[in-house]
């Protein structure tokens, strides 16, 4: 049997990652996510590597090298993979992990946090009492385009007109893009990826969520976290419980979940299952789909 598109993306995914990020650190066994004071974390990693069946880094990179790659790749496997249901869920969609110095004021529903910021840099004493924290980057960014009243209305040739100019009706949704002097985007989904996940890391995925949630002018945008980490309980900090992160995803949970069914840590393979079971944990080809919702 032919294997599937979304498949071979997949492979071809965990094979970037092994070859330029996943390894054992260098005069080790132990591979570059896990944990060498955890003997659960080790063993787990090392069943990862195993199951996905690539051959691995000889010299793996740390800190924001193997973050910055860990994030360009999945940003490339959701951006290709994304394309493949764009039939379920059609747009100018943008996948991107470069945003400008505005951050996600560049975004139609965070505008007003750019004046904002003018006003506070004005004002210092406004600064102290209210803080500057509003213009976050998330790691990646999926955006929307806006559709003139042309897309809108392609069906007129077979007699359907949805809208017309002279209706005045429609005039500050931010899909339509004539209602708006400059070009609108609207932001989808903002996306943390953390090549491990230590606590500090999922505080900080916690705190950009929370400032998406209370800033925002118009619809929520999905709020994920995509992680390589191997530690059950370490997922638990960022995936367990409700309310600030819509999903948390890992970069290859079948192959740790296979890892975690051979190992003798039971505990491990006993939260992982509950992640999963309680809807809190996915595989990043997930995604894609949840996107399109």
């Amino acid at each position: 049997m032919p294997i599937s598109l979304l498949k071979k993306l997949r492979s071809d995914y965990h094979k970037k990652i092994c070859r330029d990020i996943f390894g054992h650190r260098e005069g080790t066994i132990i591979f570059s996510n896990a944990d060498k004071s955890s003997p659960a974390s080790v063993d787990l990693a090392k069943g990862m590597a195993e199951k996905i069946g690539h051959p691995v880094c000889k010299n793996p990179p740390t800190g924001q090298r193997a973050g910055s790659l860990f994030t360009q790749y999945t940003k490339e496997f959701l951006d290709e993979s994304f394309k493949l249901i764009q039939h379920i869920r059609p747009g100018a969609w943008i996948f991107s992990t470069s945003q400008s110095r505005l951050g996600i004021a560049s975004f139609h529903q965070y505008e007003h946090l750019a004046e904002l910021k003018n006003v506070l840099e004005a004002h210092s004493e406004l600064k102290a009492a209210l803080g500057g924290d509003y213009l976050i980057t998330p790691d990646i960014v999926v955006s929307r385009l806006a559709v003139d009243d042309a897309e809108i209305n392609k069906q007129e040739a077979k007699g359907i007109k949805v809208i017309s100019e002279s209706d005045h009706i429609a005039k500050h949704t931010p899909l339509r893009s004539s209602n708006y002097s400059k070009s609108c985007e609207m932001l989808h989904a903002s996306i943390s990826c953390k090549w491990t996940m230590r606590s500090d890391r999922a505080q900080n995925t916690r705190t950009e969520a929370l400032n998406l949630l209370r800033n925002r002018k118009g619809r929520t945008p999905c709020i994920l976290a995509v992680t390589f980490e191997p530690l059950p309980s370490r997922l638990a900090s960022i995936a367990l419980g409700t309310g600030d992160i819509d999903c948390t995803y890992h970069g290859a949970l079948y192959e740790l979940l296979a890892a975690a069914k051979e190992s003798s840590h039971s505990d491990s393979l006993e939260m992982l299952q509950l992640l999963i079971a309680g809807r809190r944990l996915r595989d990043v080809s997930d995604i894609p789909f949840d996107l399109a919702v």
